[in-house]
């Protein structure tokens, strides 16, 4: 058996929640279905591009709509491709380490832990997202997965690099530590109500806590790694077979948000977003129904600062995408098997950010 770590015990007892060795009965028609349109939509803007007979002879909707889906997908590609990698790796790190580096569930400590990580990992919202169930799988509580989705998808060091280029340092670090204090709040608000039985914990959840230092198991789980080519190959497959649901909801977001974008242009909704109330309402109408990844919202969020002049608006259009994101919503409700779980997500961390946004737009 190829593995990338030697040990056994890097193993999870069952992968996935023990989901991945049970067959499945129909295809999955959403994932398929989405997958081939993005993929007829990538490939007619390639063989199209630069070609103007062609191009005058698509529908104006049609070649907004593949040119979205060339964009969106070049755009996000290496995120999900690292977030596929990281998966795999996951899936071979012993629980005891991952619940080590992220401290002990319930706590103020493994909330900040898991926020903190997640503002680290450079990858995109979706790339992240398949990160965040496989950190759940292997024993997060409820308040760290929610803290690590909420404070990474537009914290990356590459998306930061241009933020900072677009609306500045300062603009910049206020909005990465307000996203953080998000993050904390709700992750805390999160675990008190399992705490308090309103919402079920974690299944995986370790029973006793790891006490043992971090340093040393790592340097054994590095001892330990297979580096062979087959190894390699093992690892990146386990990883795409694990994001597999993920990839469900991001095609057919990828779908759904360039369909809006034929039929809404985008300086049409732009020119709406004025620092009122009225505006950052319409900014989270805006980021709830436009459905995209963190590349392609830092800049729109970065044109409705500086353009619309509406500092709050553009905080919002950044968080309420990732609060109010079905994708998001629906892979929670997938790794929790609860819809409560997920529903929370937007019921908690919404206000948070209109009452930010409005606060923002008064300095």
């Amino acid at each position: 058996m190829s593995d990338c770590c030697k040990s056994e015990s890097s193993k999870p007892a069952s992968s996935c929640g023990g989901t991945n060795q049970s067959v499945v009965s129909r295809p999955d028609y959403l994932l398929w279905i989405s997958a081939l349109i993005v993929t007829f939509s990538y490939l007619t803007h390639l063989f199209t591009v630069g070609q103007s007979e062609l191009l005058s002879e698509l529908p104006a909707w049609l070649t907004t709509m593949t040119s979205g889906v060339f964009e969106l997908i070049n755009k996000m590609w290496w995120g999900l491709l690292m977030a596929v990698i990281f998966v795999g790796l996951l899936e071979r790190v012993p629980r005891d380490l991952v619940i080590s580096a992220l401290g002990q569930g319930g706590t103020v400590k493994g909330i900040v832990r898991a926020t903190a990580a997640g503002v680290l990992l450079d990858l995109c919202s979706h790339g992240i997202l398949m990160v965040g169930t496989k950190l759940y799988e292997r024993g997060a509580s409820l308040g760290q997965l929610m803290a690590f989705l909420i404070a990474s998808p537009w914290n990356s060091l590459s998306l930061t690099i241009i933020l900072i280029a677009l609306i500045g340092l300062g603009w910049t670090l206020t909005f990465i530590i307000l996203s953080m204090v998000v993050g904390v709040v709700t992750g805390l608000i999160f675990d008190r109500l399992v705490a308090s039985k309103k919402l079920p914990a974690n299944p995986n959840a370790p029973v006793q806590e790891n006490s043992l230092p971090i340093a040393p198991q790592i340097k054994t789980l590095i001892k330990q790694m297979d580096y062979s080519p087959k190894a390699m190959i093992s690892l990146f497959w386990d990883g795409l077979r694990d994001s597999r649901m993920v990839f469900r909801w991001l095609f057919f977001g990828i779908v759904l948000a360039t369909a809006i974008r034929a039929f809404m242009p985008l300086d049409t909704y732009q020119t709406l977003f004025g620092p009122t109330v009225a505006g950052l309402f319409l900014t989270l109408l805006a980021a709830t129904i436009i459905e995209v990844c963190s590349e392609g919202s830092t800049p729109i969020a970065a044109d409705i600062l500086t353009r619309a002049a509406a500092p709050g608006n553009g905080f919002t259009f950044l968080m309420a995408g990732v609060a109010t994101d079905y994708t998001e919503v629906m892979v929670i409700r997938d790794t929790t098997k609860s819809w409560k779980i997920a529903l929370f997500l937007p019921l908690l961390t919404l206000p948070q950010v209109l009452l930010i946004g409005w606060l923002l737009n008064q300095v």
